[in-house]
């Protein structure tokens, strides 16, 4: 391999890793804020302008408090669960691309960490090693608040994954590929996926609320009865790393449904336009409108991202916590059998287009 090849890599894997680790203070400042506006409270306002510095003594907070083990507990799998936790998503962004190419020094790079043409089912495996933090967190732990929430937490992953997966099924239908540049490439010649498949959309939205553990579905972790669930006995940094693992699962998830329904990286309404307008007025050639296409196209997935992360903040101070039979039922009698027969539907549909 030659060093530009490396090179590219690991700046590839400095962006996204940066980028995702990075907007984790910045989506918990805005959270908190955000629920202050929504309750009629102040929010963090101390530390620094706005409360702007809030995470940063959060992080301290965490660096320096007591790093407690449970004497019973089982102790690789207590270290491990957290660790497993944010390792998982952020290897589940690597094949999700943020731009079609750019050209450096005559190199053409793609901007997508890991190519490959079966990269939605690389998402769908690391995505669902979720469960196994759970599970591992709540065992490990040797409480039974812990136990009883890592039980939630693996039932209603796996109930919820069947309706996801059917919803994403329907869509591989409609793209005839595994590839999420194909997928963006089609999107972006045609119609947005959420257009063709608007039940799809709906349902695959639902299922990463639950998939993600966030409210109204963070029955794995609810104060009220499990009193945090199956990170009970976690603190310090473990605690963080769970904490920075929601988050970045929210990402990940946020982009996927925009690579797969919302045209991925594909540029927004007039985002063309002002490509050539900066074109024309620095006399850019060939290379110049490629690399400044790329960085609109960057711009583009992240303001799609942007927005799915601020409904989960919505919706999380809007809707209150399903009881579980609510949340069971909704996964196995309602979405599991409509998911099914949109997935027959739109089979039907695309057969009889393309005939």
């Amino acid at each position: 391999m030659e060093f530009f090849d490396v090179a590219q890599l690991l700046a590839k894997i400095l962006i996204v890793v940066g980028a995702a680790l990075g907007v984790v203070p910045v989506m918990v400042w805005f959270e908190r804020r955000g629920a202050a506006w929504m309750q009629g409270r102040v929010g963090p306002n101390r530390v620094g302008p706005f409360g702007l510095l809030q995470p940063l003594a959060d992080v301290i907070k965490f660096i320096f408090k007591e790093d407690f083990t449970p004497r019973n507990a089982n102790k690789f799998y207590y270290y491990l669960a957290p660790m497993m936790a944010l390792i998982a998503p952020l290897c589940a962004l690597s094949v999700i691309p943020f731009g079609s190419k750019a050209i450096i020094d005559g190199h053409e790079v793609i901007l997508q960490i890991a190519t490959m043409d079966s990269g939605v089912i690389f998402i769908l495996a690391f995505a669902g090693l979720e469960v196994y933090p759970i599970i591992l967190a709540g065992w490990a732990s040797k409480n039974k608040y812990s136990v009883l929430g890592a039980l939630r937490g693996s039932s209603q992953i796996v109930s919820y994954e069947i309706s996801m997966g059917l919803s994403l099924l329907s869509m591989l239908v409609v793209y005839g590929s595994f590839n999420p540049h194909d997928m963006v490439a089609w999107q972006a010649s045609k119609y947005w996926g959420v257009l063709v498949n608007p039940f799809g959309a709906l349902v695959f939205w639902i299922s990463i609320f639950a998939e993600t553990n966030r409210l109204p579905f963070d029955l794995p972790e609810g104060e009220s009865e499990l009193v945090a669930g199956y990170h009970l006995e976690y603190g310090a940094m473990k605690f963080a790393l769970f904490f920075m693992a929601e988050y970045v699962a929210m990402i990940m998830a946020s982009a996927l449904i925009a690579t797969l329904f919302f045209g991925g990286y594909a540029l927004l309404p007039g985002m063309q336009t002002l490509i050539d307008l900066i074109g024309a007025q620095f006399a850019f050639g060939e290379v110049g409108l490629q690399n400044t296409k790329a960085l609109f196209e960057f711009l583009s997935i992240c303001s799609k991202i942007a927005f799915f992360m601020f409904m989960f903040v919505w919706i999380r101070w809007t809707l209150p916590r399903f009881r579980f039979d609510q949340l069971m039922d909704l996964g196995w009698k309602i979405l599991f059998p409509l998911s099914l027969i949109n997935l027959v539907i739109v089979t039907i549909a695309v057969y009889y287009f393309n005939s």
